[in-house]
């Protein structure tokens, strides 16, 4: 039986159409996945960094009444399950601030006071001490506390009152006159405290703990000074680690360095008045670094030292214009540099220092604010006013960021001017986060800049001589091995710049620069001998094979130039070229810099812009350069005049992907640099780029800070970045492609 031609080429026709239409609908899948996954990591990195722009929000919880005349101090507990008010008496009253029994008083525990109260005083928030000043010229050190129990595996908070220095009161003043007005701070060594005694005398004393072998008790021994101070005291300060005393007398700030009790110093007095407007309250910022300074004018200012020509000494950085009231009170957050501002009006404001930015301003009271105390975690606080004390929510989860300190120069703590600063972690709980993005966008085109000028030369060199010049034989070798070096893990080529390259860089620094001055000296040199043989000595090298001549051209002088580094570094440079680039040229000099980056990330980024470069090159078509070739134009006016103007479509988007990788580029700057978010165009410094961030930081980010978001949002950079880059490539390629389709 015969089969049917017809029916053969019809389900022959209809096979085809039918995988034409698989194909067709898998490519077209695909695309739009591609498309689709893209904008879907754009919206996620937008949707994580979004929070960190939001506006502060305070909401009122509830209210219970007290009697206000009667309240000295208020905190709250970690967890604002619990309030707590210290009254002038010594008695402390623990409240319930739960939704359920809201304003239920849970007990009262009373102070152990030898004497009569004549003053009151908290330390630095994160410590959580309260004293009363006596009329005997002691001082008692109370902290309150809370006691975890699980009874039927109930939580419950059992509140109690501790004495960290013992229930003997601390002999403040020798003479026994009252204290009416004090300071202190504790810290693991020491406890310190300047006190004004009722005969207007100001006492420094630190107290050390020493235990009695006998007892078993610690015994404060008490070192005490006086300090000379004339005209009234308004208020006393003193830094939490007691190394600072600040006296405030009217609109003057006297300030001294008081590390060492026998010998407390003045350092400076701060004029601190402005035009038409007094000091009406002071307060340390968390961390005791920054001094803020309230006038009657309304404006807080920002006050910290800097280095000036006679040394360091307290200026005014900023300031931040609030209600004009008769009396603000300053209160401060526990590690971050947020603080608030209440007043006689019943107006609360919300400010952060380091990014300049007034956070909330509003009225939550009708009269006068008398107290005010911030939660640990500073999400609720208490406030003192019109008989009541009322409990409200505070979402600030992100005060540090604003567009101003991401991306222009901050005036941080310490620092003698504003500048760009990455320095997101450090030790110490009273850090000032700095968050600005140029140091790390900046270290990301410093490193794609020095990997391009490396890469591009040597790559589209490579592209057009493999492409036009070179024999097909020796082409078929040559490509699929530079290719093959696109493999590589860019970890192993970070490994063996920063472990081997760098240091061979450091110790034969004479080398590099001979290398970079000989090997095109070598080359030309090589080339114009070969046109000056005999032409039958000349044709014993087949056409396109000429390079592989110059393969131990290259090799003599990388090792003659290795082999005088030392002696040329003991000529020049008394033989450490390093120490004369640091001492003699003023330039710093760190091992893993940029000049090993660029090569490194070279290495990398030259297979990508070979590859595509060289296909560009080789797809000219050859009627093209024959037609050119059979006109009378030599090879290289063919090259310059009509390949090259040709394939610049290909070869533009061969440079711009290899930047495109250089930029994203992670595990070679990563181990090749010495990751220091610095700001300088020089060879011999590193950088940090936004990929080796995010990758360095990340895991030790806490989710959902102010730091974990700007990682991403240092991602979300990087993504514009290439996506700015790409899209520029694709428009100047289309261009290209308009212009010389033609040819």
């Amino acid at each position: 039986m015969t089969s049917n031609p017809q029916n053969l080429t019809f389900s022959t026709d209809r096979s085809r159409l039918f995988k034409d239409k698989i194909a067709q609908f898998g490519i077209t899948s695909g695309g739009v996945m591609v498309l689709v996954a893209l904008l879907l990591i754009f919206f996620y990195l937008l949707y994580v960094v979004q929070p960190i722009f939001e506006s502060a929000h305070i909401e009122e919880r509830a209210s219970f009444d007290v009697a206000q005349q009667d309240v000295v101090g208020l905190g709250l507990e970690e967890q604002t399950e619990i309030a707590y008010l210290l009254k002038r008496d010594g008695a402390v009253d623990f409240y319930n601030i739960q939704e359920q029994g809201f304003g239920q008083q849970m007990t009262e525990l009373k102070t152990a006071l030898p004497a009569d109260v004549t003053s009151f005083a908290s330390s630095a928030p994160h410590q959580g001490l309260y004293a009363y000043g006596l009329s005997n010229g002691e001082a008692v050190i109370v902290k309150p506390s809370f006691m975890v129990s699980f009874p039927n595996n109930q939580r419950k908070l059992t509140p109690r009152l501790t004495y960290p220095l013992g229930e003997k009161p601390l002999e403040v003043d020798p003479q026994g006159q009252a204290i009416t007005r004090f300071a202190f701070s504790q810290s693991e060594e020491k406890v310190v405290m300047v006190a004004l005694t009722a005969d207007k005398r100001v006492v420094f004393s630190a107290y050390v703990g020493e235990e009695n072998f006998m007892t078993g008790e610690v015994e404060w021994v008490a070192e005490q000074t006086e300090l000379n101070i004339d005209g009234r005291i308004d208020e006393l300060l003193i830094s939490p680690d007691g190394s600072r005393v600040f006296v405030r007398s009217a609109n003057q700030i006297y300030i001294y360095n008081s590390r060492y009790a026998s010998d407390v110093e003045l350092t400076q007095v701060l004029a601190a008045n402005e035009e038409n407007a007094n000091i009406i309250s002071a307060q340390l910022l968390a961390g005791a670094n920054s001094l803020m300074l309230a006038n009657d004018n309304g404006e807080v200012s920002q006050w910290f030292e800097v280095n000036t020509d006679d040394g360091k000494a307290f200026k005014k950085i900023r300031a931040f214009e609030t209600s004009k009231q008769k009396a603000i009170d300053i209160y401060t957050e526990f590690y971050r540099r947020t603080f608030f501002t209440a007043g006689d009006n019943g107006e609360l404001g919300v400010y952060y220092t380091t990014s300049e930015a007034k956070l909330w301003q509003g009225k939550v009271a009708d009269g006068m604010i008398k107290n005010f105390a911030i939660a640990p975690r500073s999400n609720a606080a208490l406030i003192l006013a019109d008989n009541q004390v009322k409990v409200i929510e505070i979402e600030n989860e992100h005060p540090e960021v604003t567009w101003s300190g991401l991306w222009q120069e901050v005036w941080y703590e310490g620092y003698p001017e504003p500048d760009y600063i990455w320095q997101s972690t450090s030790a110490s709980d009273d850090f000032e986060s700095k968050f600005s993005l140029i140091p790390i966008s900046f270290g990301t085109l410093k490193a794609a800049m020095y990997a391009m000028l490396f890469a591009v030369p040597i790559a589209l060199s490579a592209a057009v001589y493999t492409a036009y010049f070179m024999s097909s034989e020796l082409r078929k070798v040559v490509k699929p091995t530079v290719e093959i070096m696109e493999a590589l893990p860019t970890v192993i080529l970070g490994f063996l710049a920063g472990l081997w390259l760098a240091p061979l860089i450091e110790e034969n620094l004479p080398a590099i620069v001979a290398l970079l001055i000989l090997l095109p000296i070598a080359i030309i040199s090589t080339a114009f001998a070969w046109t000056k043989l005999p032409e039958q000595i000349r044709h014993r090298i087949p056409d396109g094979a000429h390079s592989i001549i110059l393969v131990p051209v290259v090799l003599l002088v990388g090792w003659v130039s290795f082999a005088m580094s030392g002696s040329v570094e003991n000529w020049l440079f008394d033989g450490n070229a390093r120490q004369f680039i640091t001492n003699e040229l003023g330039m710093t000099f760190d091992q893993r810099n940029s000049l090993v980056v660029g090569i490194a990330m070279g290495f990398a980024v030259i297979p990508t812009i070979f590859s595509i470069a060289e296909d560009a090159v080789f797809s000219v078509p050859r009627h093209l350069t024959q037609g050119s070739l059979a006109l009378g134009a030599t090879q290289w006016q063919t090259l310059v005049r009509v390949v090259l103007l040709t394939a610049s479509p290909g070869i533009f988007s061969a440079v711009m992907m290899g930047l495109g990788r250089a930029v994203g580029e992670t595990m070679i700057v990563l181990m090749a640099t010495g990751n220091t978010p610095i700001m300088d165009w020089s060879i011999f410094q590193g950088m940090r780029t936004l990929a080796a961030n995010i990758a360095v930081e990340m895991p030790e980010s806490e989710v959902g800070s102010s730091h974990y978001r700007i990682l991403f949002l240092a991602a979300f950079v990087l993504f514009i970045f290439t996506f700015v880059f790409n899209t520029l490539a694709e428009f100047v390629r289309q261009r290209l492609r308009e212009k010389y389709s033609s040819l």
